[in-house]
């Protein structure tokens, strides 16, 4: 059994493209990320939250790809940015990563600022797969 999206006709829809719940069936094992900033192996950082966010989503690939999972197996984002206008980068880069697949559970929160004030996206995930 796949993994199902969780939504009643009770509640408001989603505002942007995430499931309010995600099942993830017995079986399954689960790898968490830590969060991840936008800094290239070369520790160049983009000053854009969209460049940004595409470095988060590559580190989150290879850090799945470590367990044989991919980004198509995230069932639940947490990404932080640093201000309102940050978040529409920060979404068009999630719905260009997460594929076409039914979306994950999704928090996105404004926080006042991370380690160094260059980085304004951060972005952990959660996602399971069948145990091999």
């Amino acid at each position: 059994m796949p993994r199902r999206a969780l939504s009643s006709p009770t509640i408001h829809p989603p505002f942007a493209r995430y499931s309010h719940g995600i099942a993830v069936p017995a079986g399954h094992r689960l790898v968490l990320t830590s969060g991840q900033l936008g800094i290239g192996a070369d520790g160049v950082i983009p000053p854009d939250a969209e460049a940004q966010a595409d470095l988060c989503f590559a580190a989150i690939a290879a850090i799945l790809a470590e367990d044989g999972l991919s980004l198509a197996d995230i069932v639940r984002l947490n990404a932080y940015v640093t201000a309102r206008e940050h978040m529409q980068g920060y979404m068009r880069a999630r719905d260009r990563h997460v594929g076409d697949t039914s979306p994950p559970a999704s928090t996105l929160v404004i926080v006042s600022g991370f380690t160094r004030p260059e980085f304004v996206v951060e972005i952990e995930a959660i996602a399971a797969a069948p145990a091999s």
